[in-house]
């Protein structure tokens, strides 16, 4: 039997399939994200899950690789995760009282075959004060995230409004990645 394997280190991507009772190896990329400029967020969340699916597919040739990616776009300008407190203090002041867009991407590797998809969720923060904005990033938490906030932790308190699937914000489209695998006989304890 094919082994699940996870090309992520996303502690939150981890999370989620654990819960859902998924066994999985996991095996994350090391490979450089690279962004084509000129490319759509759909198109860079799924062109990077599927680098990252395709690099550790050389490895686990005969498994079933997950790859995914996260990114956050506002006014037409991707956020990724932020580099330094700076970076991270100006994300959030851009989100702040503004709609924004989480776009995951999803890459599934079986025997050489790429399935690729993208789910999107609207997002709608409040009127962040500079205090708030200057204490979470004291806490750490916006350095692994895409546009410096994780909704399933602290920053979830600075979402007013959330339109589409949850857990694509925390990084990874459940029903849809569930779905997918149970088509592949990879099944967790609900299916």
């Amino acid at each position: 039997m094919k082994r699940l394997v996870l090309a992520s280190s996303s502690p939150r991507r981890r999370a989620l399939l654990e819960k859902f009772g998924y066994t999985f190896l996991l095996a994350p990329s090391k490979s450089e994200e690279k962004m084509d400029p000129h490319a759509t967020p759909i198109e860079v969340v799924q062109s990077l899950a599927q680098q990252k699916a395709e690099e550790i597919a050389h490895v686990y040739p005969n498994d079933i690789v997950l790859g995914a990616d996260t990114v956050v776009v506002y006014n037409e300008k991707i956020l990724g995760k932020p580099a330094d407190e700076e970076e991270a203090k100006k994300m959030l002041n851009m989100l702040s009282g503004q709609l924004h867009t989480v776009y995951t991407g999803v890459a599934i590797v079986n025997n050489g075959h790429v399935n690729t998809f993208c789910s999107s969720t609207n997002v709608r923060f409040r009127n962040l004060t500079r205090s708030e904005i200057n204490a979470y990033v004291q806490t750490g938490e916006p350095f692994d995230k895409a546009g410096a906030y994780g909704i399933q932790e602290l920053g979830g308190a600075f979402v007013q409004e959330i339109q589409g699937d949850y857990m694509n914000v925390v990084g990874l489209p459940l029903v849809k990645v569930l779905e997918e695998l149970r088509l592949l006989g990879v099944t967790g304890t609900l299916n």
